[in-house]
């Protein structure tokens, strides 16, 4: 009948109000923004987890340093009429650990995010290099996909009492932080300064970061990020789940919130790619005994022992490579002098 609206035509409607047909949370449950925070050890994301949740903590109040998370680690507050979770990572996602560790902490991270994360928030103190913040970057590239950086990252600036008095975060990424600026860059020229301080102060600033967050979300046109291995992650915590409510319904619990926790938790074996590239590994004890015990045979036939002990220590550290090369390179160079002595003197 002309003149009437139809169902259809107000949720059409609705939806157009909301800016895309593809963004939006319609189920309440969807409701829920979920964060993922990364940084490297001392970059304040224990202060930004503070700020989101709502502690009093600041970055003022904090006179040592920071208590750092050793697994990944999931906390949920409600914000002006939004289900926020945070998933605290370890520092740099521990990649200076075993691979069989590494694997377990972002199987975890992709499980307590699933079925995606809104975003992943970069924590960077802003008056320190960029170097650590640009290889986690790498790190979430090779994992979660280029599109995790490019699209669904932001930039969380801290420690910003460092900032320059008189000098603006703009600017002072413009004129002294070519570095810095990289990072935004990367990310999507998406960042936000976290500026703990007064309740009142420390709140419009979340919400601030919040607003960015869904405008950010709104502009890729989907609900949340995914990949392969979200979407793994996924299946398994809803695998998992419809197991803990068989068993629980069979002695009549029913707690929903509990059992999808419960569920995340229990999933840390998935397969992550490239793992053993993102790993610093160690040489095996075997080998290095090898190496030793031919080093010092082919010392015994140099002619020249000075000359070819300095030149066995570069081959050596050039050999194992890293920080553990150079100190075994440094040994090796002063071992075969010291022999080289002794056998000059015994002549």
């Amino acid at each position: 009948m002309e003149g009437a609206t139809t169902q259809d035509e107000i949720h059409q409607e609705e939806k157009e109000r909301s800016g895309s047909t593809e963004v939006g949370w319609t189920d309440p449950k969807e409701r829920e923004l979920r964060l993922v925070l990364l940084g490297s050890a001392g970059a304040g994301k224990s202060t930004a987890v503070d700020a989101i949740l709502g502690s009093p903590t600041s970055e003022s109040d904090r006179t040592g340093p920071e208590t750092p998370v050793t697994a990944c680690q999931k906390r949920r507050v409600t914000l002006a009429g939004r289900q926020v979770a945070v998933v605290d990572t370890p520092d740099c996602l521990c990649i200076e650990r075993p691979a069989e560790d590494v694997r377990r902490q972002f199987s975890l991270c992709a499980a307590l995010s699933a079925p995606g994360p809104h975003a992943f928030l970069l924590c960077v103190p802003v008056h320190r290099p960029s170097n650590l913040e640009l290889q986690i970057l790498e790190t979430i590239e090779k994992v979660f996909g280029p599109e995790a950086v490019s699209k669904h990252t932001m930039v969380l600036f801290t420690r910003m009492d460092r900032l320059p008095e008189d000098v603006s975060l703009d600017e002072y990424l413009s004129t002294e932080r070519a570095d810095l600026l990289e990072l935004v860059q990367k990310c999507g020229d998406r960042h936000h300064p976290l500026r703990p301080g007064a309740s009142a102060e420390e709140k419009d600033n979340v919400e601030e970061l919040l607003i960015k967050v869904e405008e950010m979300v709104k502009e890729t046109g989907t609900q949340f990020y995914t990949c392969p291995l979200l979407k793994e992650a996924e299946r398994r915590v809803k695998e998992k789940e419809e197991e803990i409510v068989r068993s629980r319904t069979e002695r009549g619990e029913d707690d929903s919130e509990e059992i999808r926790a419960e569920a995340e938790r229990s999933v840390d074996d998935l397969v992550v790619e490239g793992i053993a590239d993102l790993c610093v590994s160690t040489p095996d004890d075997s080998f290095l005994r090898w190496l030793w015990d031919s080093v010092v045979g082919w010392l015994l036939w140099l002619p020249n022992m000075v000359r070819g002990s300095a030149l066995l220590g570069s081959f050596v550290g050039l050999f194992v490579g890293g920080p553990l090369g150079g100190a075994m390179g440094a040994t090796v160079g002063s071992v075969a002098t010291e022999m080289g002595r002794r056998k000059k003197k015994n002549k």
